[in-house]
């Protein structure tokens, strides 16, 4: 509060007296807002499954999708304000058929999440702009290997086995840790996703709240329908 009054956290560039940049923080927490997505390497693919969270009846659910097509072997999910994630899968969206155009191949997973945490960076130093307040969660396919990330607010990027972004994600990561395994295929770590976040929402959980995607060992995007997700009630 007495940095708040001292007027620390008025700009994105300003350290206050203890090393904190209150801006980030702020956006931190935001993202921990958002509803939740994890994903999971398999022994035959890479899998995303994201919760959407509670939607007006009156939208067209194929309009809310929380899993993003970047490549047809790249998806990507966010947690946080998602018409910040929309702006930088467009921009990686973009940089990605580049690729595919100058060198004719397909562009590496970890070339996607450095665009995107460069950029998160860049705006935790401009003045007179906000940091974006998203995380975004990356997973595809580099030729015979698959690739999880993820990048935060502040533009660092790490790779993972398995991780969790979004609301409650330190309870979900515990159970990931105890639970996942990198040798479960694909369908076996759906599963898993599902009775992790069964536990964590409660009474809340309904499967048609999500979206389930996965890049398999033909390298390719696969988008489970809503008949294929309600098995998982």
């Amino acid at each position: 509060m007495q940095h708040q009054l001292m007027g620390y956290d008025r700009s994105a560039t300003m350290f206050s007296p203890d090393g904190h940049i209150l801006q980030v923080e702020y956006a931190e927490k935001t993202v921990r807002l958002g509803s939740a997505s994890i994903g999971m390497l398999c022994k035959d693919g890479v899998v995303i499954i994201a919760d959407k969270g509670f939607k007006d009846e009156l939208i067209v659910q194929k309009s809310a999708e929380k899993i993003y097509e970047i490549d047809e072997h790249i998806i990507a999910s966010a947690a946080g304000i998602l018409s910040d994630a929309r702006i930088l899968i467009n921009q990686t969206r973009l940089i990605a058929q580049q690729h595919r155009v100058t060198y004719d191949s397909p562009i590496e997973v970890e070339s996607v999440i450095r665009e995107i945490a460069d950029i998160q960076q860049q705006f935790t130093q401009y003045p007179g702009a906000r940091p974006f307040g998203v995380a975004l969660m990356i997973a595809g396919k580099n030729g015979d290997d698959f690739k999880l990330y993820t990048s935060d607010i502040t533009g660092n990027y790490f790779e993972y086995k398995s991780v969790a972004i979004g609301e409650n994600d330190e309870k979900i990561k515990e159970d990931l840790r105890k639970r996942h395994k990198k040798e479960n295929t694909i369908e076996e770590n759906i599963k898993l996703g599902f009775d992790i976040f069964k536990k964590v929402l409660g009474n809340k959980f309904d499967a048609s709240r999500f979206n389930v995607a996965y890049v398999g060992k033909e390298g390719k995007l696969k988008r489970l329908t809503e008949k294929e997700i309600e098995k998982y009630k």
